[in-house]
């Protein structure tokens, strides 16, 4: 597709009032990446999601990690510091040309300071659906120990 005619189908759109804008420039950027056929859409993720939360016996972090099976997930503990990582699938031959790319395929790393509080020995990790959860569990007298409160 030539430029002037994306830029003439993109002023006609425009003036329509029944379209939105937003949905406009959606249009128009769909057109010009079909335009270029062998274009691929990289999709870049920089840090992979982290819900974190905590009860009275420990940590639980949940990661975002689609697409990937539990064998290419890594998760090492060294120095204090858990890191979760994958590397990115390589792509394999196909008998077809790709077209258009928009699955996220790249590799990730994420790294969390685990503190005294935390019994290192006691970390599960279980990877279901997508979601790869990692409990990391309070140490014993941490869960127990009550807390006394000054009077001033």
């Amino acid at each position: 597709m030539q430029f002037e005619t994306l830029k003439e189908n993109f002023k006609r759109m425009y003036t329509t009032r029944n379209i939105y804008p937003a949905k406009v420039l959606n249009s128009a950027f769909e057109e010009l990446l079909n335009a270029f056929p062998n274009a691929q859409k990289e999709v870049s993720v920089s840090k992979i999601p982290v819900n974190i939360h905590e009860d009275e016996n420990g940590f639980h972090l949940e990661l975002q990690v689609p697409g990937r099976s539990k064998e290419e997930i890594s998760i090492k503990l060294e120095q204090n510091l858990l890191t979760i990582s994958a590397e990115a699938k390589k792509a394999e031959e196909k008998n077809y040309k790709t077209i258009r790319r928009e699955f996220a395929t790249n590799s990730f790393s994420r790294s969390f300071n685990v503190d005294n509080k935390i019994n290192v020995d006691g970390i599960q990790a279980k990877y279901e659906q997508g979601v790869l959860v990692v409990f990391l569990p309070k140490k014993e007298e941490i869960k127990n120990s009550p807390k006394q409160i000054v009077v001033s």
